[in-house]
C-alpha cells in the first residue's frame, strides 16, 4: 500500500458542509422507544433479530427431533416439519442475519466510525426499525391463522408453494409474502440512509480510503441490497396475486386432485430467477459487513495494522459485483441451456479469487503479529476457519457435475450453514463481544466468554462436519422421513442422532452468552473509554457510552487510516485517527 504524506502544518480541508442540527427527544417514548438517534434504533434492531433469531433456533430443534427420532415426538407431524423448516430458514437469512449486520451493526458503528453525529435522515432511519419490526410480527402472527405459517420451503418456489397440498396455503404464504414486502420497504429506507451517510456524512479528513473495513463491508452490502432485494419485491407482490387474485405470473396450466385450475402460461422458473437474484446476493449482504468486522477484530487484538488495505476494499468490490451474476448456480438441476451452466460455474469461481484474497490478507495481518487472544479474537479466527471449510465445499457445488447429484443432499445443508449459518454468527458474537465496552461502559466476562466460544465452535463442527459425510452417501434434505431407504445405512440415524444431541446442547449452551450478556450490564468491570487501545475513530468519543451527538461541542478531525498500530516513534503501540500528526509522520 502507498502511504500518502500528511505534513505535520497541513490540516483537512475544511468541512463542507454545516453542522447538522440534531433532533432532541421530549419525552421518554421519544427518547427510547420512537427514537431517532441511531444507537437506539441500533440496538432495537439487535434486539429484536436475536429475538426472532432464538425462535429459529427453537425451530431447528424440531427439525433436528424429528431427523433423530422419526414419529417418536407426537406434536411433529409432515405439517409442523415442513412449517418449522420454512419459518427458521427464512428467519435467520432475512429477518435476524440481514437485520443485525445492516441495521444493528449498521446503525450503530457508521456514525461513529466516520465521525458523524447521527445517520443523515434520522426520522426515516426510525421508521425502517418500526417497518421491520411490524414485519416480523406479521411473519410471526402467521402461526394464529388457519393452518399456521406456510410450510413451502424458505425458497417458496410455485407452484407447489400456493397449491392445496402445502402446509399454510391459506394463510400462511400469504403472511410470508406480505412480511417480506414490508421488510423490503423498511430495509430500503434503512439502506439509502446507510449508502447517503457514508457518502455524505463523513467528517473531515474521513476519506474514503481511510474509513474502517467495516464501513466498507456495511456500504457495499448496503448498495448490493437495495440492488437485489427489488427483484425479491416483485416476485413477492405477483406471487401475491396469483394466490390472491388467481394471475398466472409463475403458475402454468396444471391439475390439482382431478380438478383443472384457471391457471394458464405462468413460469415457475421466472420466479427462480428472480428469487435467486435476490437470493445469492443475499449471502453477501450478509458476509460483507462480516468480512469488514473480522479485518477490524484482527487487527485490534494482533496490534497490527491490517494487510492490503486498499486490496481489501478492491476485493470487497468486486465481490459485490461479481456476486450480482452468480445466481443461476442454484438452478442447476431446475433445467438450463449448457453455455449458460457454464457462464454460471466460471463466475461462481471467480467470485473465490477476491474472497480467497481476503483471507490471505488475514493471514498475513496475522503473521509476526503480538495476537491477543481475547475472546472477540478467538471467534474472529474460528469465523476465519469456518469461512474457508464452508468456501472449500462451496467450490465443489458451484461445478455442475458435482451439484447435481449433491443438489438435494445434507452437503448442501451442511455446505449453506457453514458458510451462511456458522461463519456470520461467529462473527455476530466477536463483535458484540468487541463493542459492548462502547455500548454499555462495562466489560464482558472474559473467562464466560471464552467457555461460550469453545462450546460455540467445536460444537457447531461436531453438527455440520458429519453432515457432508451424510450428504456425500446420498442422504436427501427436507425429506420428513426416509421410511425404507435402502441406499441409507445405519450409521445415518446413528450420525443423525448424534447431530440432533449435539445441536441441542450447544443451543442450550448460548445462556452463557445471554447470562453474561445481562450481568454485565450491572456487575461488569468498568471498561474506560478504550479497553482495546483501537486507532478507529468510534473508541476516541468523549463519552462512554457516546452521548447524543456522539462527539460533544467538536466533531473530530481525521489524519490518518484507522489501523495505525506499532508506528515507529509513536507514544503508544497505536495512533487514534483524530490524534494530531507526528513530527515526519507518513500516514494513508
Amino acid at each position: 500500500m502507498t502511504d500518502a504524506s500528511v505534513p505535520e502544518n497541513v490540516a483537512p480541508p475544511p468541512a463542507e458542509v454545516e453542522d447538522v442540527e440534531l433532533y432532541h427527544a421530549h419525552s421518554w417514548l421519544t427518547k427510547y422507544v420512537f427514537c431517532q438517534d441511531a444507537k437506539v434504533i441500533a440496538i432495537q434492531y439487535a434486539g429484536t433479530a436475536i429475538s426472532v433469531g432464538i425462535l429459529a433456533l427453537v425451530l431447528s430443534w424440531v427439525i433436528r427431533l424429528q431427523l433423530a427420532f422419526p414419529g417418536a415426538i407426537p406434536f411433529i407431524d409432515a405439517n409442523v416439519y415442513y412449517q418449522s423448516m420454512t419459518m427458521h430458514g427464512m428467519i435467520m437469512v432475512v429477518y435476524m442475519l440481514t437485520a443485525i449486520f445492516l441495521g444493528g451493526f449498521g446503525n450503530y458503528l457508521i456514525p461513529l466510525m466516520i465521525g458523524a453525529r447521527d445517520m443523515v435522515f434520522p426520522y426515516v432511519n426510525m421508521l425502517s426499525y418500526w417497518v421491520y419490526l411490524l414485519a416480523t410480527l406479521v411473519l410471526v402472527a402467521s402461526y394464529f391463522f388457519p393452518g399456521g405459517p406456510t410450510g413451502a420451503g424458505w425458497t417458496l418456489y410455485p407452484p407447489q408453494s400456493i397449491l392445496t397440498g402445502t402446509p399454510g396455503f391459506e394463510w400462511g404464504i400469504v403472511m410470508m409474502l406480505v412480511s417480506l414486502i414490508l421488510f423490503i420497504v423498511g430495509f430500503t429506507m434503512g439502506g439509502l440512509n446507510y449508502v447517503v451517510t457514508v457518502l455524505q456524512g463523513r467528517t473531515r479528513g474521513m476519506t474514503l480510503m481511510r474509513m474502517p473495513l467495516t464501513v466498507w463491508g456495511i456500504f457495499a452490502a448496503a448498495v448490493m441490497a437495495l440492488l437485489a432485494f427489488p427483484g425479491l419485491f416483485v416476485a413477492c407482490v405477483m406471487l401475491l396475486l396469483d394466490r390472491t387474485l388467481g394471475t398466472s405470473f409463475f403458475m402454468p396450466s396444471i391439475v390439482e386432485f382431478g380438478e383443472r385450475k384457471d391457471y394458464v402460461g405462468g413460469s415457475p422458473i421466472l420466479f427462480q430467477h428472480l428469487f435467486w437474484f435476490f437470493g445469492h446476493p443475499e449471502v453477501y449482504i450478509v458476509a460483507l459487513p462480516a468480512f469488514g468486522i473480522v479485518s477490524d477484530l484482527i487487527s485490534v487484538h494482533a496490534r497490527k495494522n491490517i494487510f492490503g488495505y486498499k486490496m481489501m476494499v478492491w476485493a470487497i468490490v468486486a465481490i459485490g459485483v461479481l456476486s450480482m451474476v452468480v445466481w443461476g448456480h442454484h438452478m442447476y438441476v431446475s433445467g438450463m441451456d449448457p453455455w449458460f451452466g457454464f457462464f454460471f460455474a466460471v463466475t461462481t469461481l471467480a467470485i473465490a479469487v477476491p474472497t480467497a484474497l481476503k483471507v490471505y490478507n488475514w493471514v498475513l495481518t496475522l503473521w509476526h503479529a503480538d495476537i491477543h487472544f481475547t475472546t472477540p479474537m478467538l471467534f474472529a479466527l474460528g469465523f476465519l476457519v469456518t469461512f474457508v471449510n464452508g468456501g472449500i465445499t462451496g467450490l465443489y457445488l458451484g461445478n455442475v457435475i458435482v451439484d447435481v447429484p449433491l443438489s438435494a443432499t445434507l452437503f448442501v445443508v451442511a455446505h449453506f450453514h457453514m458458510v451462511m449459518g456458522i461463519a456470520p454468527v461467529l462473527v455476530i458474537f466477536g463483535a458484540i463481544y468487541h463493542w459492548y465496552p462502547k455500548i454499555t461502559g462495562r466489560m464482558m466476562d472474559e473467562r464466560l466468554g471464552k467457555i461460550h466460544f469453545w462450546i460455540t465452535f467445536l460444537g457447531a463442527y461436531a453438527i455440520f462436519f458429519p453432515m457432508h459425510y451424510l450428504g456425500v452417501m446420498g442422504v436427501p434434505r427436507r425429506f420428513y422421513e426416509l421410511g425404507e431407504t435402502a441406499f441409507v445405512p445405519n450409521s445415518a440415524t446413528a450420525l443423525n442422532i448424534f447431530i440432533t444431541v449435539t445441536a441441542l446442547v450447544v443451543g442450550f449452551a448460548q445462556t452463557i452468552f445471554f447470562y453474561n450478556l445481562f450481568k454485565s450490564l450491572k456487575y461488569g468491570a468498568p471498561s474506560g473509554p478504550n479497553p482495546w487501545r483501537a486507532a478507529s475513530l468510534e473508541w476516541q468519543t468523549p463519552e462512554t457510552p457516546p452521548g447524543h451527538g456522539n462527539w460533544g461541542k467538536h466533531l473530530p478531525v481525521v489524519y490518518r487510516w484507522a489501523y495505525a498500530y506499532s508506528v515507529p516513534g509513536a507514544p503508544e503501540d497505536y495512533l487514534p485517527q483524530n490524534a494530531p500528526p507526528l513530527k515526519g509522520e507518513h500516514s494513508p
